[in-house]
């Protein structure tokens, strides 16, 4: 196993010749049989132990026997304790979910800390088919068939090319002491049901299963590149970058012979489940949505619109003094006195500083709002009317902002200037005001 090992790290993972490498080790059989595989070769490594303190006793003894190992070995030893029962409560998470959140937060923190390259997980090849098999129980993109991956960032799983039975086989050859986790035996998890109950079925009815498992694997790892380099040459046909927004043309967008599929490659990154709502917003009137936890995704017209979602206040107001020269949040704004003053289409405006009361404040329109547009003979117009002439998205109004001075509109930002500030032939001091993009 270690010559297997050995080629495989030469074939798969050669980065990680000459790294500092921190070993999660649990001191159950498969971080055990990859600490001293490690231990033999020719790496920098050090150990990683983490006490979840969900089983008593039986934890700190998991722990004590991880220390002596590294003792015995003159490994170096991380060790950290977590509340994790406290931690899933406060965070309303399940005690699995928790326990991955809290370890591989620490994981990363002590890549950073302790200047180490990559963490090394034992997961196995049956840990990968147990993955599948989840996933698909639940219903999944192609994605989620992909089983574990080998790199992750930081997190490198080298045993995944070893079968559990393998690991065992070298274990016991070799004398490897570990510790065995109780809840392992218990079927309350659903990994633990289709490892004692699925996947023991699927070996009687081929021994080769996991082999063959493996080589699909392969086969959808492939096909999911493939369909990510599509996805990538078709979005530059179909969306645009706005900003902070993806607009998507659904009149291209309509063209594609699979677009649910495309907008599901798109789409999936920014947090959205309610796939069955998102195709139907294709065809849907304009202004209905679609959110996940970040993200909204709006039907506007011709177009599909992805936004994160505002998370400023939308009664909150922002303070500018006197003398104030730039505005960093919630947008960026320059002020400055000048003599001459340019046309630089909206992204500028050019005012009668006497004419302005401070401190001025920026804030979200409202319904109601009204100004003097620049240009209109004095006349008086709904900023909500001045948003539908210029057929604005629901989500540019939402995200448009408005320059007040003593509850006047001085200027809404980046699209019209109010005609009572502007430069006359008797202004003296001249304020440029700059939307800085």
């Amino acid at each position: 196993m270690l010559q297997k090992l050995q080629n495989h790290l030469h074939a798969n993972l050669p980065f990680l010749v000459g790294k500092k490498l921190l070993l999660a080790t649990s001191g159950g059989l498969d971080s055990m049989v990859m600490a001293d595989l490690f231990h033999q070769l020719d790496y920098e490594i050090a150990l990683a132990h983490c006490n979840f303190q969900l089983r008593g006793v039986e934890s700190f003894e998991d722990q004590n026997f991880v220390q002596d190992y590294a003792t015995q070995n003159e490994i170096r030893l991380f060790v950290t304790q977590f509340d994790t029962e406290a931690f899933a409560k406060d965070y309303k998470l399940s005690t699995q979910v928790a326990a991955r959140e809290l370890r591989y937060n620490w994981f990363y923190e002590l890549l950073e800390t302790e200047k180490y390259d990559y963490i090394l997980t034992a997961h196995h090849a049956d840990d990968s088919l147990e993955t599948f098999l989840i996933n698909l129980s639940r219903g999944t993109g192609l994605e989620g068939l992909d089983g574990i991956p080998m790199k992750n960032s930081q997190v490198i799983r080298p045993f995944l090319a070893f079968s559990r039975s393998e690991i065992l086989d070298y274990a016991v050859s070799h004398e490897i002491q570990w510790r065995e986790d109780s809840s392992n035996a218990s079927d309350k998890y659903l990994r633990n049901k289709i490892r004692h109950d699925v996947v023991p079925v699927l070996k009687e009815i081929n021994p080769d299963f996991l082999a063959a498992f493996q080589k699909t694997q392969t086969y959808l790892q492939e096909a999911t590149k493939m369909v990510e380099d599509a996805a990538i040459m078709v979005y530059h046909q179909v969306a645009k970058d706005e900003g902070d927004a993806i607009h998507f043309d659904l009149k291209q967008l309509m063209r594609l012979p699979n677009y649910r599929s495309y907008l599901y490659q798109w789409l999936n990154e920014f947090g959205f489940t309610s796939w069955g709502d998102i195709y139907d917003l294709v065809e849907a009137q304009s202004g209905k949505q679609v959110f996940s936890e970040s993200f909204r995704l709006l039907k506007d017209r011709g177009l599909l619109i992805v936004a994160p979602l505002s998370h400023i206040d939308r009664a909150k107001e922002f303070v500018i003094e006197q003398n104030q020269t730039e505005v960093n949040f919630p947008i960026k704004l320059a002020f400055r006195q000048v003599t001459d003053i340019s046309v630089e289409e909206n992204s500028a405006i050019f005012v009668d500083e006497d004419q302005l009361t401070f401190p001025l404040v920026l804030r979200r329109w409202q319904e109601g709002d009204s100004f003097f547009p620049l240009g209109m003979d004095g006349k008086s117009k709904k900023v909500s009317k001045l948003f539908k002439d210029l057929k604005l998205s629901l989500i540019e109004k939402e995200n448009s902002w408005l320059l007040c001075c003593a509850n006047q509109i001085v200027w809404v930002v980046g699209i019209r200037q109010d005609e009572r500030f502007k430069i006359t032939n008797t202004t003296q001091n001249r304020l440029q005001i700059a939307l800085i993009k």
